[in-house]
C-alpha cells in the first residue's frame, strides 16, 4: 500500500469514528419502555475495531515518515514538521498583513491619523516567499506520498 492510500484511509477512519461518536451519544438514553435506534453496544464494538485500525494505520504511517528521505536527506517527518510550522507562521502573517494595511479613513483634518507599524510591502514579499516555499514543501511531500510504500 502506498503512503497516500493509507493517508487517505486514515482521514476516513477519523470520520468515521467522529460519526460514532454522534451515533453512540445519540443512542445513550431512551424513554423507558422504548428502543434506541441503534445498539450501543454494536456501535462500541465497532469503535474498539475502528480505533485498532486507526493506530495500525498511523503507527504504520510514522514509521514510514521517519524513514522515508527526500532529496536532500531530510525525513518526511521532519518536512511534515516544517509545513505545519510554515502554515501556522503564514497565518499570523497574512492576519497581521491585513490588520496593518488596512485603511483607516479620516473625515476631518482634527481626526486622528493613523499609520502602519511596518512596512507592508516589504512583509507582502517575505509572506510571498514563505508561501512559495510552502508549496514547494507540498510537493515534495506529495511526490513522497504517492511513492513511498507503506511499511
Amino acid at each position: 500500500m502506498k503512503l497516500a492510500n493509507a493517508l487517505s484511509q486514515r482521514s476516513e477512519l477519523q470520520t468515521r469514528i467522529r460519526q460514532l461518536e454522534s451515533r453512540l451519544n445519540n443512542n445513550a438514553l431512551v424513554q423507558e419502555g422504548e428502543r434506541p435506534a441503534e445498539d450501543p453496544m454494536e456501535l462500541l464494538k465497532e469503535l474498539d475495531g475502528d480505533y485498532t485500525r486507526l493506530e495500525e494505520l498511523i503507527s504504520a504511517i510514522n514509521r514510514t515518515n521517519n524513514s522515508t528521505r527526500a532529496g536532500d536527506g531530510t525525513t518526511l517527518s521532519d518536512l511534515l514538521a516544517k509545513r505545519d510550522c510554515l502554515k501556522s507562521k503564514l497565518s499570523i502573517l497574512r492576519g497581521f498583513l491585513d490588520s496593518a494595511s488596512a485603511l483607516v479613513r479620516r473625515h476631518s483634518v482634527s481626526e486622528i491619523k493613523v499609520k502602519s507599524t511596518v512596512n507592508v510591502r516589504q512583509l507582502q514579499k517575505q509572506v510571498d516567499a514563505l508561501a512559495k516555499e510552502l508549496r514547494e514543501l507540498e510537493e515534495t511531500i506529495q511526490e513522497k506520498n504517492w511513492t513511498t510504500e507503506l511499511m
